[in-house]
């Protein structure tokens, strides 16, 4: 839905378009992005997403009822003050007046990435020091997303541990990985799995951790 609200392709995929855009921090001819302060919300282990999607979207929609440049990614074509020549200017250079109150998708898709991935690594910072962990497996689609595996590594390595991440062949759901799950827990004899194809339904807010994993043995009170 953040893609959507600023008008980012879903070809390959909306997150990995948000990573690309984001990228371009720091990129040669590009310079740093402008960070949009945006709702940053950790309530002991919990995080809230819920108001950042209407954040975005009320941005938006000010910067153009203010007539300033719709929101794009890339450089824009101005006049230069000093010399009076057409040059390249990059639009999200914020000493101009003419962008001070402006932002590209690259500035948004750039702080997006920043605020949501410092509140999960900080829920999880405080996970490890709760639980006594020192190690850190990153799964999900976001898990591939170089930006949250440097800065949970960061996080990890400051507190000496390990950061234990994934390319997007093991992150992304599939098929196989469903399967997979399927077939052990037949093995094993699982009652959730023995249910006939007519009684079956699609939980769309299932939970992994509501899984019943019978083929591991259960561990309790042991740490890493």
């Amino acid at each position: 839905r953040f893609a959507r609200a600023v008008g980012l392709s879903n070809d390959p995929s909306p997150g990995y378009n948000i990573e690309l855009e984001a990228r371009k921090h720091g990129e040669e001819g590009v310079g740093p992005l402008k960070f949009v302060e945006l709702p940053y919300v950790v309530k002991g282990m919990d995080v809230s997403f819920s108001g950042l999607l209407t954040f975005v979207e009320d941005l938006v929609r000010k910067q153009k009822s203010r007539g300033g440049t719709e929101v794009k990614s890339g450089k824009k074509r101005r006049r230069d003050n000093n010399g009076g020549n057409n040059c390249v200017h990059d639009a999200n250079d914020i000493n101009s007046n003419n962008n001070r109150d402006n932002f590209t998708v690259a500035d948004l898709c750039y702080s997006l990435q920043e605020t949501i991935f410092a509140m999960l690594v900080e829920i999880t910072e405080r996970t490890m020091a709760h639980c006594g962990q020192n190690s850190v497996l990153i799964v999900g689609g976001v898990g591939c997303n170089l930006r949250l595996q440097q800065m949970m590594a960061d996080m990890v390595r400051d507190r000496g541990g390990t950061l234990c991440a994934m390319d997007h062949r093991y992150c992304i759901d599939n098929g196989a990985m469903i399967a997979q799950a399927g077939i052990f827990g037949l093995q094993y004899g699982s009652e959730d799995m023995r249910i006939k194809m007519e009684e079956t339904r699609c939980t769309q807010r299932f939970r992994t951790d509501q899984v019943e994993v019978v083929w591991r043995p259960r561990t309790r009170g042991s740490h890493a």
